[in-house]
C-alpha cells in the first residue's frame, strides 16, 4: 500500500468492472447500477502495486487522476480465496446503499459460492 495509498473521493465516479469474477455473480449479479447512489466517497487505502497472483476487479478514478484499480483485489489461496477491499462500505452500509449491500453480501458469501 505504501505511505500514501490511493483513494477516490468522487462518489459518482465512473466504474469499470475489469474482469469476470465470482464476486460479481453470486448470490447477486453485480453491474454498474450497483455503484449508483454511493455517498461521500468510493474508497481509500487502495493498493498501488500487488503480487501478480491477485486480480484487480474494479477501476475508477477522480477527475484528473490516473485509473485506480487497487480497491478490490482477488486471489485464490489453497481451497479458498483472499479479498482485499478498500471500498467505503463503512459509509455506504449505514446509508442503506443497495448496491453496496449486494456487493458486500457477495464478498462474504464467497466460501459458499459454487463458482469460486
Amino acid at each position: 500500500m505504501g505511505s500514501n495509498p490511493e483513494e477516490v473521493t468522487d462518489e459518482a465516479s465512473r466504474m469499470e468492472i475489469l474482469a469476470s469474477n465470482p464476486v460479481f455473480d453470486w448470490p447477486n449479479k453485480i453491474g454498474n447500477k450497483d455503484f449508483t447512489g454511493w455517498v461521500e466517497e468510493r474508497g481509500s487505502k487502495w493498493m498501488k502495486t500487488w503480487d501478480p497472483q491477485y486480480q484487480a476487479l474494479l477501476e475508477t478514478h477522480d477527475e484528473g487522476q490516473e485509473p485506480q484499480e487497487g480497491g478490490l483485489l482477488y486471489a485464490k489461496y489453497g481451497k479458498g480465496v483472499y479479498v482485499y477491499n478498500g471500498w467505503a462500505f463503512y459509509r455506504q452500509l449505514p446509508e442503506g446503499v443497495p448496491g453496496a449491500y449486494r456487493l458486500f453480501a457477495n464478498m462474504i458469501s464467497l466460501p459458499k459460492n459454487p463458482q469460486r
